[in-house]
């Protein structure tokens, strides 16, 4: 993957999306003045809006009224998503800006946004500096009183006045303490702790600069068109390039911000993050440390850029989290993750094989695993011509030269996580296994261009394709060929759902990653928002309203258009029943599918609680059950593994991971394909389809 700035195709997951939680600049002069926006960022406003109204491929939404609420109200999202600062007579106010920012921002007029920001400004200053005066207070609060906090505040009303934003404080700030109490914080430290994490905020409020402000708006402004739809300004480019230069040094983790947590999206394969066993998508950053006994800084509420430079570091440095999982409650006590900063290499991204082998009735079969991170190409390489240049299609056409001589009976093609790359590859790719057409392309004008492999399939044998919740864009397109040609098996979990092309163009010294087109598989049917859902569906930690495209605000729909003719076996059709019974035969007793299905349904129960208590022994109760849950199901496991059982999750957590550990779904994604090889028929059945009109669909 290359840092052009104009004309590369890309295919990913949602990377860094900055300036959409509290927002603060990690640099600049301590001022409380009102901001105000300059001659270039309007001229930069309306530059935005042009190339999104010629090149986007929603380019006829409408900048009318109906865009203008919808503006107005994510804007305040933004800014105040649980509602902790604006006031119901501040919205009162700016309510009346609720159908004018559409023609705002054709004149190039900032000044409602900018207004809107000042008074946050304001709010969050007051808001800090009364805190800071409850501080002195911390020992004479008490826990014995029978209240709750109300968690979920998306859809809650704005405090009325400044008494009861007084009262939700009271209880936000109270919730802050017993948090540190329940980590057996020491009362001398708690009152240390809170004191340097609101001083810390408040700096960070007073560091905030006009181009903030003019950040956060534009990307909502631009988002408003889809989610990956996003304005860089120039230090955003140049994080934007490194990330996609895989040269970043750090943990090896995408983030992004969620309300006012920084939310993990993916996490790098061959990375630190990946490789420590002790993080996951959807986890959220709530605290950072350098070293190992660094001092802890709190990020609640801090923009994604800003917590991704204080977690980026040399190789080889230390980095402590603090982490609340995504199956736990924010009133739990965050885990300590410990990591070593590395350099990720396209090297450590490469396709890699091995071969599993599973017997059954006598005969042994064997089966080449591929396990592909991500759709890479050294574009600058090939743009040398140099002959040797790397790209995925290449290392996985010589892997499956390697698995045919090693004589296997199929294959396994992992794609989980992998969260896309580049286009061309993604045809390529799925050229050495599928012959034909294998994705359709869709511009702005309705124009269809179909992209099909002019060459022979490197590998005719079975196949099967493994995939999760977080592979997506080409993954998908590969997984969607694989399945609308009836070519091999999909199973896993339904992938992410993003069925959308970006392309970056130079808007002055920033950037706008712009969506251009939209694909859809041979079968016409799109893979935005429904991803592919797996003939064969394995249990998911992932939850659909936390990751995926059907997640994000402003998502383009599904929708399908005309198919084109392709060549369709009816192998994995005519047994798929039979597969899937034996599927669940076999894991319904499986300890590693129970496991993941109690953690699910755990999860499940923590995402209802909308509040908690502030009575600390109810709390600790809370605590000790959810622990003693959590041994009991992790010690279910180890003994079904055959290992010693832990006494606490402490001890667990301290375990250094097994890279020998067997993988449950991998290996029972290559038990699914050899049902498959032992019930399909001896020879292919191939069947031509024929296009189907829009009115038989």
């Amino acid at each position: 993957m290359t840092s052009s700035p104009s004309t590369i195709t890309r295919l990913r997951l949602p990377l860094v999306l900055t300036g959409l939680a509290l927002v603060a600049a990690a640099s600049g002069s301590v001022s409380s003045a009102e901001f105000e926006p300059d001659r270039s960022q309007s001229r930069i406003s309306q530059q935005l809006l042009a190339q999104l109204q010629y090149g986007h491929y929603h380019r006829d939404l409408e900048v009318d009224d109906i865009f203008s609420v919808n503006v107005y109200q994510q804007y305040l999202e933004a800014l105040d998503p649980a509602r902790l600062y604006f006031l119901e007579s501040d919205i009162a106010e700016f309510d009346r800006y609720q159908t004018e920012l559409d023609d705002a921002w054709r004149k190039g007029n900032l000044g409602p946004a900018f207004l809107i920001f000042n008074r946050f400004q304001e709010r969050r200053r007051a808001r800090i500096q009364w805190v800071l005066e409850q501080i002195d207070g911390i020992p004479e609060l008490d826990f014995n009183v029978d209240e709750n906090l109300e968690l979920d505040r998306e859809n809650a009303k704005w405090p009325f006045d400044l008494a009861a934003a007084d009262e939700f404080w009271r209880k936000e700030f109270k919730n802050e303490v017993l948090n540190l109490r329940l980590a057996d914080t020491k009362p001398e430290e708690i009152t240390k702790t809170m004191k340097r994490r609101y001083e810390n905020r408040l700096r960070r409020v007073e560091q905030a600069t006009s181009d903030d402000v003019f950040r956060v708006y534009m990307n909502v402004l631009t988002q408003s068109y889809g989610p990956h739809t996003t304005y860089f300004p120039p230090r955003d480019a140049e994080n934007f390039d490194i990330e996609m230069s895989l040269s970043l040094e750090g943990i090896g983790a995408l983030l992004n911000a969620d309300g006012a947590y920084i939310k993990i999206v993916r996490l790098i394969e061959a990375g630190p993050a990946e490789k420590s066993g002790q993080l996951q998508a959807a986890d959220r950053i709530v605290g950072v440390s350098q070293g190992e006994d660094g001092e802890w800084v709190d990020v609640v509420g801090w923009r994604t850029d800003e917590a991704v430079d204080l977690i980026r570091g040399p190789k080889g440095s230390i980095v402590r989290l603090q982490i609340l999982g995504a199956d736990q409650s924010e009133s739990g006590p965050p885990k300590v993750v410990s990591l070593v900063r590395d350099k990720v290499k396209l090297e450590e991204q490469a396709a890699q094989k091995k071969v599993q082998e599973v017997t059954r009735d006598g005969r042994t079969y064997k089966i080449g695993v591929l396990q592909l991170p991500a759709f890479y190409m050294d574009f600058s390489a090939a743009r040398r011509g140099d002959p040797n240049y790397k790209s995925s299609t290449r290392d996985m056409q010589r892997l499956l030269t390697e698995l045919k001589q090693e004589g296997v009976d199929g294959v396994v093609v992992d794609l989980r996580n992998n969260g896309g790359g580049s286009l061309r590859e993604a045809q390529e790719l799925t050229g050495l296994f599928v012959q034909g057409p294998n994705v359709q392309v869709k511009d702005p004008t309705d124009e269809v261009q179909v992209l099909a492999s002019d060459r022979l399939p490197s590998y005719n044998g079975p196949i099967a394709v493994l995939v999760n919740r977080l592979s997506a864009s080409a993954s998908e397109i590969f997984a969607g060929a694989v399945q609308d040609t009836g070519r091999g098996l999909v199973i896993g979990g339904q992938t992410f759902g993003k069925g959308t092309v970006q392309s970056l163009n130079s808007v002055g010294r920033g950037q706008l990653k712009l969506t251009q087109a939209k694909f859809y598989r041979v079968s016409g049917a799109s893979t935005q928002q429904r991803g592919v859902e797996p003939d064969i569906a394995f249990p998911s930690l992932y939850h659909g309203e936390e990751v995926g495209e059907s997640a994000l605000d402003n998502a383009l729909p599904w929708d399908e258009i005309d198919p084109v003719p392709h060549v369709r076996s009816e192998d994995v059709a005519a047994v798929l029943p039979v597969v899937r019974d034996l599927h669940e035969r076999r894991t319904r007793n499986n300890p590693e599918f129970q496991y993941m299905n109690e953690r699910i349904d755990y999860a499940e129960e923590i995402r209802s609680r909308t509040n908690v208590s502030l009575m600390e022994s109810t709390r600790r109760e809370q605590q000790d059950e959810a622990e003693a849950r959590l041994l009991a199901m992790e010690n279910r496991r180890r003994t079904a593994q055959g290992k010693e059982p832990v006494e606490d999750l402490d001890e667990l957590e301290a375990e250094t991971p097994d890279e020998d550990e067997l993988d449950p779904l991998g290996v029972e994604a290559v038990e699914s394909l050899v049902d498959f090889l032992t019930l399909a028929p001896a020879k292919t059945r191939v069947v031509q389809t024929q296009t189907v009109g829009a009115d038989e669909k």
